[in-house]
């Protein structure tokens, strides 16, 4: 895979160059809640401009329908890329129509544009390779060059991915180079003890993943919604709790196998209960209740791992060499069911080992419950693609850039 570094030696100055970025930050309204992922790839952009590049920034947000939706506008994370660059970003209001053209064509060496939000063209996600090409095509006439540095992405056989870097000259950016350095010390050159927390709302998302770590992880730890079904295979009642019930035989092998191949599978001993859903907006209070695993009421559901739980789990982490983590322990956007998220965070922080942070609700729960980006080893800024990495599966945009 040739680098960013490669390109630089080469000679970038006066060419266009378009970056792939992953720039789908979280919005309210117009204002950005996290903005992680732009902080993520401005290093790469301020190398190439850094070195007289013409640098287009390209990037998806949210999941608009292939039309110009207002509510997935780039806009605000080109004005918070221009902030973090301390220059002026240029905005393209479309991606390869006349203001995208006009906004490459007026760039002089050393600035940025950004262009509109790249799924607002119906060809970037389309599953008919002609209709993807055809896009990745006028994509390519506004460039020399590409660098691909949106890990978030490169799951995704999309034109701006995959398509996009067999037409031009390519690249790996500083971000992917690292996200892929960081995968491989989880998969190939793993120091152990090697732990992995596994949280989040759906037990279906996290089978494959799980399925390859069997092979590879000591312990496996679980919270989350998808601890339920766990604990409903274990022949515990779950009250009104979040379950996959068709996921259970499954899950069933799952610990099977663990037991056979020696992994320590660790479920919650207590859990956090409310017979409501909290409200995330106001924040009011919702009566939590701390009852044990096997013993939930009812008309209760469990929100957040307990006190127990929590403790059991840093011990299992205190020792680890290496530890991936994926998902939250609970509704942390709610003071009352955040605990035990803080509790895995901060048993990362304290663990003398390499932490990885698995992107998603995780890196946003480290920034919202006040951690320290810094006291991590990493910080992946792609959920879906570090989870189908640790899967063993072809990434498409990372195969687009190995030629």
């Amino acid at each position: 895979m040739k680098t960013i570094d490669e390109l630089l030696t080469e000679g970038v100055a006066g060419k266009r160059v378009f970056v792939r970025a992953d720039l789908n930050v979280p919005l309210d309204g117009t204002t950005i809640t996290d903005d992680g992922r732009i902080r993520a790839v401005a290093p790469t952009v301020a190398r190439l401009t850094g070195a007289g590049a013409r640098v287009i920034v390209a990037s998806h947000l949210g999941r608009p329908k292939g039309a110009p939706d207002p509510a997935f506008s780039l806009a605000p994370a080109a004005a918070r890329l221009g902030e973090l660059l301390g220059t002026g970003v240029a905005f393209a209001t479309d991606t390869v129509g006349d203001s995208a053209r006009a906004v490459v064509a007026a760039l002089t060496d050393g600035q940025v544009a950004v262009v509109e939000n790249l799924r607002f063209n119906a060809g970037e996600t389309s599953k008919d390779d002609a209709e993807r090409g055809a896009f990745a095509d006028q994509l390519a006439e506004l460039a020399d060059l590409y660098v691909g540095d949106g890990f978030g992405a490169v799951h995704r056989k999309h034109a701006s991915v995959f398509d996009l870097p067999a037409r031009l000259p390519h690249a790996a950016g500083d971000l992917i180079a690292t996200e892929v350095g960081v995968l491989k010390k989880l998969t190939d050159e793993v120091e152990r003890p090697y732990a992995v927390v596994l949280g989040g709302s759906k037990v279906s998302d996290k089978l494959g993943v799980i399925d390859h770590l069997l092979e590879r992880a000591d312990r496996i730890l679980i919270g989350g919604g998808m601890a339920y079904t766990f604990l409903k295979a274990q022949g515990h009642e779950v009250g009104s709790s979040l379950l996959q019930e068709d996921q259970i035989p499954a899950v069933l092998k799952y610990l099977q196998r663990a037991e056979e191949k020696g992994v320590e599978f660790v479920l919650p001993v207590d859990v956090v209960v409310s017979e409501q859903f909290p409200d995330l907006k106001t924040k009011a209070p919702s009566n939590p209740t701390t009852v044990a695993a096997d013993a939930i009421p009812a008309g209760a559901m469990g929100l957040d791992n307990g006190p127990e739980t929590n403790a059991l789990y840093a011990g299992k982490l205190a020792d680890a060499a290496t530890v991936f983590w994926n998902g939250p322990m609970g509704v942390f956007e709610h003071p009352d069911y955040a605990e035990g998220t803080r509790a895995v965070a901060q048993a990362l922080v304290d663990s003398p080992g390499f932490s990885v942070v698995g992107g998603g609700d995780s890196a946003a729960a480290v920034r919202i419950l006040g951690f320290d980006e810094n006291a991590f080893g990493h910080i992946s800024t792609g959920g879906g693609a570090s989870l189908e990495y640790l899967e063993g599966k072809t990434l498409p945009g990372l195969a687009a850039l190995e030629d």
